[in-house]
């Protein structure tokens, strides 16, 4: 259905995008740094879980009218970069009950269903993913082979299976770090304070760049 020159193009392409720190990234080391390494690789989970909504999405036909529509488009991307702000300002809130947490809990952030949930959001929401499928996966397509959203989906799937491999190992070293930080409360108060600064700061960024049509 898919041929191999064509998916190792795919996978190649995906890789290099995905390498580029973009929100995914950014708020799964904020996640790391806030509440450690349990808590990041659940919203890493969650967040390729939206991803691949987004890939169903656009098999289905669903990306062309986001990508077409800067009205939707920007209500997407606007409820992603609010609830990232969200997230920001409860991290910064709760910066110093970390050592508790830390001992108490492993550093998980009200258990993993709710850290799951937090990371589907918003890989729904991320704004480079849906571009990125909405605009990249139909190149890729080869019409004469027909079954044109089984190969979408495929392409969807490859692509959040490259992301959960890279965007775990991102979640992996900010854990490290914070262990790090985790010897003196002072210290792991601060780095919970980054974290939610780094969400505080992604969610504006999204907000304020993108699309102006």
């Amino acid at each position: 259905m898919v041929s191999p020159e064509r998916l190792l193009a795919f996978c190649a392409m995906a890789t290099v995008i995905i390498l580029v720190p973009g929100p995914s990234v950014l708020f799964v080391v904020g996640r790391a740094l806030a509440h450690g390494r349990r808590t990041a690789l659940t919203s890493v989970l969650g967040n390729e879980t939206g991803a691949l909504l987004l890939a169903a999405a656009v098999a289905l036909g669903v990306g062309s009218l986001v990508a077409e529509s800067a009205v939707l488009f920007t209500a997407i991307k606007l409820v992603g970069a609010v609830y990232l702000v969200y997230l920001g300002v409860q991290a910064l809130r709760h910066r110093r009950k970390l050592t508790e947490a830390l001992g108490q809990s492993g550093g998980t952030d009200g258990g993993g269903r709710r850290a799951f949930w937090q990371g589907l959001i918003v890989g729904v929401t991320n704004p480079k993913t849906s571009v990125f499928f909405a605009a990249v996966l139909p190149q890729f397509v080869d019409r004469g082979a027909g079954h044109v959203p089984m190969q979408m989906a495929l392409f969807g799937v490859v692509f959040c299976l490259i992301a959960l491999l890279f965007d775990s190992m991102w979640g992996v070293l900010a854990a490290g770090a914070r262990s790090w930080f985790a010897r003196s409360p002072r210290r792991l108060a601060m780095v919970g304070g980054t974290g939610g600064l780094m969400m505080i700061g992604l969610g504006v960024t999204i907000a304020a760049t993108g699309r102006k049509d």
